[in-house]
């Protein structure tokens, strides 16, 4: 996929507005990720002393925050953006696919957890839920992880620890919530069918990637 260079969140996010979806890194779709189409100042570097810099990385909280954008991991697994114009398709399709989980479930229990009490970072998340024995962080994030795949569980902001100088470090923490809880119900309303949410999207990513395979939009689309 050909597209502008990128320096600055201001062009990302200008970038999402236009193509609608964008993964954040690798896609498997060349060219198909904010990482590969920003300039290489703003990839991943090791610094002399041992730390590293990412712009990119840093740019995904003010992007987030300024509520153009859904960020999520929607793709495979993987995170990236969907702009507010294709949500309400993307989520109609997607909650389509992946019905309201059963009460009682942990799914179901994690979705109530989200709206009772509000943003949460995956390890206070867990831990309301319940999910303090061993080994239940991966088993927990899993669920998270399809949830989010559902279009029912999304990253309103990061959230990083800070050092005795109250300077950030690390890679932060995902702030977690609900897609109605950040942006309204009205944000996931659709006015078309599930299958007529598929078609457009189906039509949508075939003109933006014109040289990627049937499978490969498919994974995008239905994850």
């Amino acid at each position: 996929m050909k597209h502008r260079e990128i320096y600055n969140s201001a062009q990302l996010m200008e970038t999402i507005q236009e193509i609608g979806f964008l993964p954040l890194l690798d896609s498997g779709i060349r060219g198909y990720s904010a990482e590969e189409m920003v300039a290489d100042d703003c990839r991943y570097v090791i610094l002399p002393d041992g730390g590293w810099d990412w712009p990119l990385w840093k740019w995904k909280g003010p992007i987030i925050t300024e509520g153009n954008c859904v960020y999520g991991k929607f793709f495979a697994g993987k995170a990236g953006f969907v702009s507010r114009e294709w949500w309400p398709d993307f989520c109609n399709y997607r909650r389509h696919l992946h019905p309201v989980p059963e009460e009682g479930t942990i799914e179901d229990t994690i979705l109530f957890t989200l709206q009772e009490q509000g943003p949460l970072i995956t390890r206070e998340l867990r831990a309301a839920c319940g999910f303090n024995g061993p080994k239940m962080r991966s088993r927990f994030d899993g669920y998270v992880t399809r949830l989010q795949a559902a279009c029912r569980v999304i990253t309103e902001d990061f959230v990083y620890p800070t050092d005795k100088h109250g300077r950030e470090y690390g890679w932060g923490w995902a702030l977690l919530t609900t897609p109605e809880q950040l942006h309204g119900r009205e944000s996931c309303q659709c006015p078309y069918s599930p299958e007529e949410s598929f078609e457009r999207l189906s039509a949508h990513f075939k003109a933006l990637l014109p040289n990627a395979s049937e499978k490969q939009i498919m994974k995008l689309i239905k994850c």
